[in-house]
Parts: C-alpha cells; structure tokens; sequence
C-alpha cells in the first residue's frame, strides 16, 4: 500500500491521532532546533568554523543516540509514558530557552553544546516512549502499518522543520542573536507537543505498573550483560561480525568525509556563510537522492550476486570516487561524489541490515541490533574526532582524502577476504526494501 493509504488506515483512531500528533509536532521542533544549532556552529558569520568545532557540534547530534539508546528502555518500563511524552517536552522547551539565553550573552563554547547535548538526551527517551506507546493505541494487526506510517511522518516532519528553520534564519540573521530567536520558536514549538500530548489518558499508554520487574541498577546491568551476549554471539558468526566490520569502516570514514564536507563548504567553496549553508544543503539533498537510488538497485542487484559481493564492490567504487571527485577541490564534483557516496551508503547498509539479520538467531537479534546501532553511530563519531585532529579549517587535506580512499580500498579487500568463503544466505528480495 501507498504512505497515503496506509495513514487513512491508522488515523482513524482518536488516540492513535493524538500520539501521531505528539510526534510529528515534535519532530518539527526537533528540525528547527537543530538547523538553529548546527546552522551557528557551522555556518557562523561570526567566526569561522574549526575542525574541533564541526566535530563536536555533529557529535553533539548524535551522541545521545548512541549511547542512550539500549538503557533507555529501562526508564521507559518504569514511569508512566503519557507523563513521559508531556513533561519531556517540557524540560527541552526550558533547556533550549536556556541555551538560547547562553548564545544571546555571548556564551557559545562548551555550556552551549552541553546545554544542546541535554535537549537530544531527553528526546531519545521521547522517542522511545513514543514507540513503547504505539501498541496501546492501535489493534495489533495494524501495528506495522502504524509503526511504518509514524516513523516517515516524523522524518518527513523533521524535515519540513529544518525547512522552516531555514527560513527563520533568513528573517532573524545568522548570528548568535539571531540564532537565539530561531531556538526560542523551537522551545515554543516543543512546549507546544507537551499541549498536544496532554489530553492522551494518564494510564493509556502504560506501561502496566503493577507488573514484576528487576530493579533498575539489575535493569542496567542486564542491558551492558545483554550487549556483551549480542557481541559473543556475532563472534560466532562470521557473516554478521564481517558485515559488522564492513559497515563500522564505511561509518567511520563517511564521518571524516562529513567533516570535510562541512569545512569546504563553509570555509572554502563558499564567500558567506550562507552560501556555504545552502551548498551543504545541496551536498545532502543529492546524497538522499542516492540513498533512495540505492533502494531501488539492490533488491535487484543482489538477486543475481551474493550481499557480500556487492557490498565488496560499493566500498571499492567509494574508494574510486572520493579520489576521482573530491580530489579537485571542487564543488561540482563534491556534491557529484556525495551522490555516489550516498548510493554506496544506503547500499552497504541494506545488505548488512539482511546478513545480520539472517546470520543472528532469533533470541539473540535484538540484542545484536542494539550493538549494531552503537557500532552505527559511534564509528561515525569517531570519524568526526579524527576529522578534527587532522582537518585545516579550510577542509582542504589531500592527506585526509587519501586516509578516506585508502581506507576504502582496504575495507574492500578486508570484508573480500573475511566473507569470501561465508555460506550464501537465503533471504527474500522484501528483505532488502528501504
């Protein structure tokens, strides 16, 4: 079915509406924040954006996500999650207030990107009472369909958020005074989901209170228990750790190659800072055009040559084009190797997404996917730490590049030689769908 068929399906239920509401209201607080914040960062006026100051802005981004992400659910099961989607809101408008009071008085260093970092935490725990909620509001036979139409909706409302941010920035300037009006009408936005959660019934959503459960310090300790389970497990099998070992190298270059990304566009491609933004934003709306690229051409690909052959090639062909394009210094060619590079990602990820999940017993999945998701975004974080140890402001680095491109040359091999002789998994065309 359609996106369209599939939301009339679901939203025809009043709570089911209410909980749709809450997130996309959320999600498109969460895009003006986050222009607001990366837009300063990166693309000041003011001052001219470092390595250090890239890297830790994007960590800063996705930290929260990495680390939050497994433990969360031990708080989740614990308070009520109706409070939890209406006081989480709460605390991100008076945190952003905060941070937009730090930037308006000329504090935009280290309690500004912490102050940042304190709004992204407390959203993975909405988030993840969000997707704790969903069963509560839905008949079981519709909640795939409810889950699939809630996350598009609110990718889709986060970027229509980064859209109005954009603008805003227009209206209010791109400097710290600026930028602090933009992430003021974030905290009134996020204020606003609290307003929209509210009506849900205190109890609706659970979870259910009197039932048995460990204490939270046993809660925690099964997740790090469960996490080293996940990693004893894929040490068995060698198709999920090689798939593993694949997706952690493409991650951790693509973090160095995001870096230099955002330098050469701020600081070197670009005459103002809000050319330098508006190129970046071409860099990443071609890079989704090849994500969307590879998910047409790998369920067919991979029909006819083993995931690990094609995965063995992507990461080939990246070393190619970061060479062949991003060693003119050019942009054109930068934002033709993002595309590329953007058909090798979502590529690579399809086909590891479906090894791992065929070469994991079931009991052992979710605990592996949790693993996975720290190798995911925290290789990637790494990339943006040796980004800023070896970047010039400018983003320029023949050095840099040739790490990045010898770096996928020997992932290639590597993955060649650790999957060759892994037995060929069955796994259904569906498998690999976006």
């Amino acid at each position: 079915m359609s996106y369209a068929t599939d939301l009339r399906l679901v939203i025809k239920g009043r709570d089911f509406r209410r909980l749709f509401a809450t997130r996309v209201v959320s999600a498109l607080s969460d895009g003006v924040f986050q222009v607001g914040v990366a837009g300063y960062v990166l693309f000041s006026p003011e001052r001219e954006a470092t390595a250090a100051q890239a890297a830790g802005a994007a960590a800063v981004l996705l930290l929260p996500y990495s680390f939050l992400g497994p433990f969360a659910g031990v708080f989740i099961d614990r308070w009520r999650r109706r409070e939890i989607l209406v006081y989480a809101p709460l605390i991100r408008a008076l945190a952003v207030a905060g941070t937009a009071a730090l930037l308006a008085y000329g504090h935009d260093g280290v309690l500004f990107l912490l102050a940042a970092l304190i709004v992204l935490g407390v959203n993975r725990f909405f988030l993840s009472a969000l997707s704790a909620a969903l069963p509560h509001v839905v008949e079981r036979r519709e909640l795939i369909t409810a889950n699939a139409v809630s996350v598009t909706s609110g990718t889709i409302a986060a970027f229509a958020g980064a859209g109005v941010g954009y603008p805003l920035r227009l209206l209010f300037g791109a400097d710290r005074h600026g930028t602090a009006l933009i992430l003021l009408c974030a905290a009134v936005a996020y204020a606003a989901t609290a307003l929209v959660a509210r009506p849900l019934g205190r109890d609706l959503l659970g979870p259910e209170l009197h039932a048995a459960r460990p204490e939270t310090g046993e809660a925690v300790r099964r997740v790090l228990r469960g996490l080293l389970d996940g990693a004893r497990h894929v040490r068995e099998r060698r198709a999920a750790a090689a798939a593993l070992g694949a997706i952690g190298v493409h991650r951790f270059l693509y973090g160095i190659t995001t870096i230099m990304t955002v330098l050469l566009f701020g600081n070197y491609f670009a005459k103002s800072a809000q050319a330098g933004m508006g190129g970046f934003a071409i860099v990443l709306v071609v890079s989704g055009i090849g994500y969307f690229l590879a998910a047409v051409i790998t369920p067919p690909i991979t029909e006819r040559i083993r995931k690990e052959t094609w995965i063995t090639i992507q990461l080939g062909f990246a070393a190619v084009a970061e060479v062949v394009f991003a060693a003119p210094f050019s942009p054109i060619p930068f934002i033709m190797g993002g595309f590329l590079l953007g058909i090798v990602s979502q590529g690579v990820k399809l086909c590891v997404d479906t090894i791992v999940q065929t070469a994991v017993l079931d009991p052992y999945r979710g605990r592996v996917f949790s693993l996975y998701d720290m190798i995911f975004n925290g290789l990637f974080v790494a990339g943006f730490a040796v980004a800023a140890a070896m970047l010039p402001p400018t983003g320029k680095s023949y050095a840099a590049l040739a790490v990045i491109g010898g770096g996928y040359a020997l992932g290639a091999l590597g993955y060649w030689l650790a999957a060759r002789n892994t037995p060929r998994l069955a796994t259904a065309r569906s498998d690999l769908r976006a």
